[in-house]
């Protein structure tokens, strides 16, 4: 007769014994060793198997990055600065009241007093009212400026890296081209003959002038994106190059441009005050930190508050839109983890 299967022992208290607490059955009839360690890394959702959950699936770059990003000091501190720059650019009256235009030449370039924090600028002007209405001048023209380089970039950039040969050739031509252009020079010349107050001509020399740097990034990214294998297997699968390009490059190959994008929107920005500082661009009566700064030049020794918070404001944006690029950039670079 075969000998009895040997009992498993248990504790007094009916529980079993701390040795066999960690054999699990599997399940094709044997047993595996779970370590504790090991079971508790396994994550799960409700309605899997043993009744809690099945496991994660494997999280993507973008998850990563956004968990990464939560953590970051210095991304949540730049974030809040710039939503607090977005609410008063499209809410300025919730912490400014009063018309930035409206002026009174007997407090010209007068200090700090009851209901002008900031002073009088040298039109008797509020200078805390001009700096607050001042941030929906820059924030649109940075914003818009971003959104249309990032767009004309990509899309040329993207072309030129996946078709390659004549294209690729003809727009890496171009784009050399408008390289050897300098920014402020072109700017000077260009936004001197337009007479319009308006941020648009201004947003345009921008997005005229900066698509090349993004086009060569995306052309890159698209280069090394396809020659990876699961755009080689749906290529042999039959699918078309514009499913190719939208469905399986182009969301694998937009990280680096995010990242040049964010950190270049507090350059066109800070590009936007230079030009006003010149002359160029937009004019009064539009509210601008560039068009406050260039007034205030010529009295920054009897009344140096007419200049510091219109630059200081200026300089906190740019700073904030800058550390925001570099966490993004941080959170989305696999070689930095």
């Amino acid at each position: 007769m075969p000998e009895p299967l040997p009992q498993e022992p248990y504790l007094s208290g009916g529980g079993r014994a701390p040795e066999d607490e960690a054999i699990a059955a599997t399940g094709i009839g044997g047993a595996m060793d779970l370590a504790t360690s090991e079971g508790e890394t396994l994550e799960k959702r409700p309605g899997g198997p043993d009744g809690t959950g099945p496991f994660d699936r494997p999280r993507s770059l973008w998850s990563d990055a956004w968990r990464d990003l939560r953590r970051n000091p210095v991304f949540v501190i730049a974030g809040l600065v710039i939503l607090f720059l977005v609410v008063i650019s499209i809410w300025p009256s919730l912490i400014a009241s009063g018309s930035p235009l409206k002026c009174d030449l007997a407090k010209a370039r007068q200090g700090s007093q009851p209901g002008a924090p900031f002073g009088y600028d040298g039109q008797g002007c509020n200078v805390y009212t001009r700096t607050v209405h001042g941030a929906r001048t820059s924030v649109t023209v940075g914003v818009c400026a971003t959104l249309g380089v990032s767009l004309l970039g990509s899309v040329l950039g993207g072309l030129a890296g996946f078709f390659g040969g004549l294209s690729d050739s003809f727009l890496s031509r171009i784009t050399d081209v408008f390289f050897a252009i300098p920014v402020v020079l072109g700017g000077l010349v260009l936004l001197s003959v337009v007479t319009s107050n308006t941020v648009w001509p201004v947003i345009g020399f921008m997005v005229l002038l900066g698509w090349p740097q993004i086009s060569r990034i995306a052309r890159g990214s698209v280069i090394t994106a396809k020659q990876n294998d699961y755009v080689q297997a749906a290529r042999a699968l039959g699918a078309s190059n514009s499913r190719i390009l939208l469905r399986h490059i182009m969301p694998n190959a937009v990280a680096p441009v995010i990242v040049v994008a964010t950190i270049a929107l507090g350059t066109y920005i800070a590009l936007e005050a230079t030009l006003a500082y010149l002359g160029v661009g937009l004019k009064p009566p539009t509210v601008s930190w560039g068009i406050d700064i260039s007034a205030a030049s010529p009295y920054i020794r009897n009344a140096p508050h007419m200049l510091l918070w219109p630059a200081g404001a200026l300089a906190l944006t740019v700073l904030a839109f800058i550390m925001l690029g570099d966490a993004v950039r941080d959170a989305l670079d696999p070689k930095l983890r």
